[in-house]
């Protein structure tokens, strides 16, 4: 369960890094710049230490799906983006998946 903790850790920082890699205006605005390169380094670290214990292909496809779907909930607070219907289903199909890969992962 602590590599699961670290997965979703690992998501976070991933949130962070997107939405701060969209305020940095292609690394020229010096703040969000820096808060990006620390969210990179936070969330591959902490995905490293996470697939110590959960097989690659599920670990990564959860901790894309979470970096995704929170960019998209979180960037129309922090930037001029829409969140549609259209969008909103679609990541509730990610979020789907997601779930079914973590049940899939169960042992029998």
């Amino acid at each position: 369960m602590n590599a699961w903790l670290t997965l979703l850790l690992a998501g976070v920082f991933e949130v962070g890094y997107a939405l701060s890699v969209g305020g940095s205006d292609g690394f020229t605005e010096l703040p969000w710049s820096v808060v990006a390169v620390v969210f990179f380094l936070l969330t591959l670290y902490a995905l490293s230490v996470a697939l110590k214990r959960i097989d690659v292909g599920i670990g990564y496809a959860v901790w894309a799906g979470i970096g995704a779907v929170g960019a998209a909930l979180l960037s129309p607070v922090f930037f001029d983006d829409t969140l549609t219907v259209v969008r909103g289903f679609w990541l509730a199909v990610i979020i789907g998946g997601v779930v079914w890969l973590k049940l899939a992962d169960r042992p029998a």
